[in-house]
């Protein structure tokens, strides 16, 4: 994946909280390798929009085994408007985003906001991207980095540690890496921001379960990314296109974080009763879906009889 080095970048809409400590002791959720008492990390590690939702909507939440990293009850200053963060100062061009990562996050998040603004005739407003070490606060509640990247409705905001890629997606759940697989969780991350647009957020009712709600939601979040990389691929004013080695690290991506892999990582039986996001099989092939076909129609998880 490379950058127009020539393009400027837009740095208005992504910030960093500064990271530091937090009140309030919220609960963890168990790595691999750690406890695995009623059902493990495989009922959320990373991508945790439904906990959110129903948290921010006064609904419980899904019931994560020790903690989710999410505690509702401590509630500050909203971070995603933290805006004005020397993290991203030097994030002038594309040329910056080639050598800096930090600056390729930029880089991805202007890209996913031409294209996802240019699906809306009216009514868009962009989301936020939040980077944050150890802890941040939101509209949600206050989080931890053991939550993983997640969207908050309320803030209409994303936010993730960037350590989660190499410590956790790579370190213990075994995905290859690659300089695609952030910009392909931040494109599911948009993706929830999406349906929260749109109103599919409301069509959540069952919260688990291989054909629940929850894990409609989620494949569809994975394909609107498929959407987004497909125009990726042939290029914009930001990046200059995308090969298959790119294609090839977003389907790991997908695959490294489906609820089975996730169970078996985490020493476990696989159990889809207990699944929120669909299993590593489902992830692949629904990414695939929207990068083959592109267009929200054919993303339309909560319609289609098989997923």
């Amino acid at each position: 994946m490379r950058f127009n080095p020539k393009a400027r970048l837009d740095t208005s809409r992504v910030g960093d909280s500064g990271g530091g400590g937090m009140s309030g002791g919220p609960m963890r959720i168990p790595l691999p390798g750690g406890a695995k008492a009623g059902g493990g990390i495989g009922t959320l590690l990373i991508l945790v929009l439904l906990f959110a939702v129903t948290q921010c909507q006064g609904g419980g939440g899904l019931p994560m085994p020790g903690g989710n990293g999410l505690d509702p009850t401590q509630q500050g200053t909203d971070s995603s408007r933290m805006t004005d963060s020397e993290r991203y100062t030097n994030c002038k061009t594309g040329a910056d985003a080639n050598k800096d990562a930090d600056c390729a996050r930029v880089a991805v998040e202007n890209s996913l906001y031409e294209f996802w603004s240019s699906q809306f005739s009216s009514g868009f407003k962009a989301a936020s991207v939040t980077t944050f070490s150890g802890a941040v606060s939101t509209g949600c509640g206050q989080a931890t980095s053991q939550v993983g990247p997640f969207y908050c409705p309320p803030d209409q905001g994303i936010y993730l540690d960037s350590t989660f890629f190499e410590d956790v997606l790579q370190g213990q759940l075994g995905g290859q890496g690659g300089d695609f697989v952030e910009p392909y969780v931040l494109a599911h991350e948009y993706g929830h921001h999406i349906q929260n647009l749109m109103g599919t957020m409301g069509k959540v009712r069952t919260q688990q379960g291989p054909e629940s709600d929850a894990v409609r939601l989620e494949l569809q979040a994975d394909c609107y990314a498929g959407m987004w990389t497909r125009e990726a691929e042939d290029g914009d004013q930001l990046l200059e296109g995308l090969d298959q080695g790119d294609i090839a690290e977003a389907m790991d991506s997908a695959k490294t974080v489906g609820d089975d892999r996730i169970q078996q990582k985490s020493g476990q039986r696989v159990n889809q009763e207990r699944w929120t996001h669909g299993s590593s099989e489902q992830r692949m092939r629904w990414f695939m879906t929207g990068y083959e076909q592109g267009s929200v129609d054919a993303c339309d998880t909560f319609s289609a009889r098989q997923l």
